[in-house]
This record gives C-alpha cells, structure tokens and sequence, in this order.
C-alpha cells in the first residue's frame, strides 16, 4: 500500500518522490534544479576519467573541464514527491515512485 495524503479538498494524492535519474539522458540543464526547493538535488561534472566532481552553485571554477554535467539526487530524504522536477525536465530522466507505508 502506498503513502497517500488527504488534501484539504478531500482528494487523496499520491506523492511520487523521486527515484532515479538516467544519466545518458540527462543534460545538466539544471531546470530540476532551479525548480526544486528542498535542495535535494546537486549537478556534478564528469571529467574525462569519470570522476565525478561536485559543481558549485558559484560556478567559479572555470578552470575544471568537464567532459558532461549530470544531476544528481543527493538528499533523496529530502524530497516531498511533488514531481516538479520530473514534469520541468525537457529530457524526461525521471523516474518517481510511492513510498510504502
């Protein structure tokens, strides 16, 4: 049985938090990111060995290649299953689910 809530209008609703992300799609636009407001989210680069390293909100670090920008779901504790950040995505990497009760 999923989680579900009873809106002040009396309409239960489902939250689908956020699961998954897939990487191949994504293009690090950062729509998710802007459009989220529980700081769950975080963009990283990928280097051209893979590694993955954190981008700044300050993007001062002009000095770092990346060879792609992904984001990435870092405090997934955070999230309250609104989907804004999968209905913002123009690439569709989301992928959200219920929690169970």
């Amino acid at each position: 049985m999923a989680y579900t809530v009873t809106l002040p209008s009396g309409i239960e609703w489902t939250p689908q938090f956020a699961e998954h992300i897939a990487e191949e799609k994504c293009i690090g636009c950062g729509r998710c990111f802007r459009v989220c407001g529980r700081d769950v989210l975080q963009l990283v680069g990928i280097d051209d060995e893979g590694k993955r390293i954190a981008v700044s909100d300050v993007d001062d670090d002009d000095d770092v290649e990346y060879e792609k920008k992904i984001m990435t779901i870092a405090k997934p504790e955070n999230c309250v299953g609104c989907e804004a950040c999968a209905k913002i995505c123009p690439k569709k990497c989301y992928t959200n689910g219920p929690a169970a009760a």
